[in-house]
């Protein structure tokens, strides 16, 4: 069948459904052609454990074939569906049940999506690499529905990344009642990151600016700084501003450095999507 989908008889029960439950969870499913109910909750079983691709292993008992093993297991209704972690059947139901409830089940056995993603992630930041742990994490950060553990690790790469507003934005997801130390302690290096980034240099031509706001030389001046310290939306902003007014401005060096820059941020990124299509519309 396929390595996480089998058939169970005497043959390999040993092997699949003990030894096998030691190296992954086995979700052994007893069932019979007579059975109505078995014929709904079988292709069910078997789409969740595509989706799982061999996170556990579906091991179907046909009864009547399989009575031996079946009277082992105490089974007394079809169909009956049994956890087996280590050697043991920890968990399980008998008959048809919603969808949402076997996933229910089933969660708290299973690694979930996102964990892959999450090790990534762990691994590039162990290594100092923020800007390469950014993209699994905000895909865990999706995938997850926002978990707060995984919020906070979001926010804490934004703001090594220098994507202040966005770390702004995504700790102002969490609720009152979520708001602990370690939220604290992430608004704090919120706030240092943002009054670091006011380098001289920024501060001197954002006064130029002020005094001239169509000095578009001083804004591409101000767009290279921003774009040293981190602050990404605020380089391409002030990039778009320029292109706006001189599509041309700088013999093409604006543009190319607005292209450079959502380069510089992946494929994927929410943030390069966004001013990938400001200068879409500006071009075309």
């Amino acid at each position: 069948m396929s390595n996480f989908i089998v058939n169970i008889d005497e043959s390999n029960a040993a092997q699949l459904l003990i030894d096998e439950s030691h190296q992954r969870p086995v979700v052994v499913d007893f069932w019979a052609d007579w059975c109505e109910p078995c014929k709904v909750l079988m292709p069910l079983l078997e789409k969740i454990a595509t989706e799982y691709n061999g996170a556990f292993l579906l091991a179907k008992v046909n009864a009547d074939q399989q009575q031996m093993i079946t009277q082992q297991f105490g089974v007394r209704s079809l169909p009956t569906v049994m956890v087996i972690q280590n050697g043991q059947p920890v968990d399980g139901f008998a008959g048809a049940v919603p969808e949402g409830q076997v996933r229910q089940m089933l969660e708290k056995y299973l690694p979930k999506p996102w964990d892959g993603l999450l090790e990534m992630a762990r691994e590039a930041m162990e290594g100092g690499d923020f800007t390469a742990a950014l993209t699994p994490l905000r895909q865990a950060w999706e995938d997850s529905g926002h978990l707060l553990d995984i919020t906070f690790n979001y926010a804490r790469c934004l703001i090594e990344c220098m994507r202040l507003d966005e770390a702004e934005a995504v700790l102002g997801e969490v609720r009152l009642a979520d708001q602990d130390a370690v939220y604290e302690q992430l608004q704090a290096q919120l706030q240092i990151k943002r009054e670091a980034a006011k380098s001289p240099e920024i501060e001197a031509l954002e006064q130029k600016m002020a005094a001239d706001p169509e000095d578009l030389d001083v804004r591409h001046q101000l767009a290279v700084q921003y774009t040293n310290a981190g602050q990404f939306r605020e380089a391409m902003e002030q990039l778009v501003h320029i292109l706006q007014r001189d599509l041309g401005h700088g013999d093409g060096a604006t543009r190319k450095l607005l292209l450079d820059t959502i380069a510089s941020l992946g494929k994927g990124d929410p943030l390069a999507a966004e001013y990938q299509r400001k200068l879409y519309s500006l071009l075309y």
